[in-house]
């Protein structure tokens, strides 16, 4: 009767030891990703200027990494293109030649990245990702600078849109681009 007491108890402690085991290691294992979510924030901030840290936390939600921000401002060009389903040609070559005009080398990481977005549509939450972007770019903008990112990205978005060209020039930009065109340009507003 004792050994089988002696045994219940070393069992009773064995399971207790497991569990708290179990229980440190998630614990272990939450406060590595709170490091891990600490470090991109502030590897985000340095490379973006954005402060806010609700922003800067969104991101990192959204799965933002440090070295694709820059690739972050195509994305609305890439969302107009792709607003009708479909990406064509002239759509690929319109946001190429407007990637390595505002300075996208051929061989970066960032149009490596845009040439992804032009074999296949992004993900929804993408376009998100560049939302809570703009909103902590524009707290650190002047609104000078602001009115001329959004004209520049407005103008390169509209090329892009009319670029697949419609009949004779009438139905140049779809529906659905316009439709995203409007979210762009509603982005800027909040």
């Amino acid at each position: 009767m004792a050994d089988d007491l002696e045994q219940f108890s070393e069992s009773q402690q064995s399971l207790e030891d497991q569990f708290f085991l179990k229980e440190d290691r998630q614990l272990i294992e939450k406060l590595k990703q709170l490091k891990r979510m600490e470090e991109s924030i502030e590897a985000l901030s340095r490379v973006s200027g954005i402060t806010n840290k609700d922003v800067l936390q969104r991101l990192v939600e959204l799965k933002v990494h440090p070295e694709s921000v820059a690739a972050l401002a195509l994305v609305p060009i890439v969302e107009v293109a792709w607003a009708d389903g479909k990406l064509d040609e002239n759509e690929k070559k319109a946001i190429l030649k407007g990637a390595e005009k505002t300075g996208y080398a051929k061989k970066s990481m960032e149009h490596d990245l845009l040439k992804g977005w032009l074999m296949r549509k992004p993900a929804p939450q993408l376009m998100v990702a560049w939302e809570q972007y703009l909103h902590g770019l524009s707290e650190q903008l002047s609104a000078d600078a602001l009115a001329e990112l959004k004209k520049e990205l407005l103008s390169h978005a509209r090329a892009v849109a009319e670029a697949s060209g419609g009949f004779l020039g009438i139905g140049a930009i779809s529906p659905e681009e316009q439709k995203m065109l409007e979210r762009i340009e509603n982005a800027f507003r909040q």
